[in-house]
């Protein structure tokens, strides 16, 4: 399948051809929810692979409140034991449920590092691409962007973990390398949004660092989103399993919100946007 846009296509987006722009003006995060159609995610793994799983799963996420859902069909577990999958793989799981999802009403992204799968989704009418290699790894994902002229996500990624860097150093000069791409391909800098890839190519200490420092990522002048959500480095605090994971997860994303994030990327969807909404709540008291 070619990526270059095709001009039948009608202008991305399930909620608007700009489905991001009135959830970041908001002061409270957007909480995008995670949909993973994949047999090995580590966390849910298996557990929506099925389209009637997928589709009742995003219908649970909408009557809990999410703004976004973000649906991928490729495991990028951040640490050993994901397996690779061919385009034809993604979009053997997508097909038989993405368009539907879309149909939904709710903004969609679809988390893919592969161009051809991020046109196909296009097609259906996601309105966000979500790059765990914030352009770095397709060639064809930038410039894809830039002629559809929707919204992306820059992760932040290494190919290993380096205990000895300053990781938001790292961080920077990716970011730098991933704008400069964005701005040669022709996106307009106001349709990124930064992510500093949480638990990816990074120890249990530099995702926290990266969290506490995040706040250093205001110097880009872009929305950040953060995906804490059930990641190894809480483990690393309190010893514990994936699904034991939501009291930590909670507190990393609220630190983050705190700290500027504009959107939190969450399995939990119900229990965020309590803890969100009741953080805000008793901020706006002071």
């Amino acid at each position: 399948m070619n990526a270059s846009p095709s001009p039948s296509v009608p202008p991305a987006g399930s909620a608007g051809p700009d489905a991001l722009r009135t959830l970041l003006e908001r002061p409270l995060p957007a909480v995008m929810g995670v949909l993973n159609v994949t047999p090995d995610s580590f966390s849910d793994g298996g557990n929506f692979i099925a389209p009637d799983q997928a589709l009742a799963r995003a219908q649970a996420m909408i009557e809990a409140g999410v703004d976004i859902i973000d649906i991928g069909a490729e495991s990028t577990r951040p640490y050993k034991g994901a397996q690779p999958v061919t385009v034809a793989d993604e979009l053997a799981r997508l097909r038989p449920v993405l368009s539907a999802i879309v149909a939904l009403g709710v903004p969609v992204s679809i988390d893919s590092m592969k161009a051809e799968v991020v046109a196909f989704a296009l097609d259906q009418g996601v309105a966000i691409a979500n790059d765990v290699w914030g352009l770095q790894r397709d060639a064809s994902m930038a410039p894809l962007v830039a002629a559809r002229g929707v919204r992306v996500i820059v992760m932040h990624n290494r190919d290993s973990v380096d205990s000895a860097i300053d990781i938001v150093t790292d961080m920077k000069a990716f970011f730098l390398r991933s704008l400069d791409i964005a701005a040669k391909a022709g996106i307009a800098r106001e349709k990124i949004v930064l992510d500093p890839g949480i638990g990816f190519g990074k120890t249990a200490e530099q995702s926290m660092i990266a969290l506490a420092r995040l706040r250093e990522l205001d110097m880009f002048g872009l929305p950040v989103l953060v995906g804490a959500s059930r990641k190894r480095f809480i483990a690393s605090v309190s010893p514990s399993e994936p699904k034991e994971r939501l009291a930590g997860s909670i507190a990393a994303h609220l630190i983050a919100a705190q700290k500027g994030a504009k959107i939190i990327r969450t399995h939990d969807v119900a229990e965020t946007l309590q803890a969100l909404r009741v953080a805000n709540a008793i901020e706006s008291k002071q």
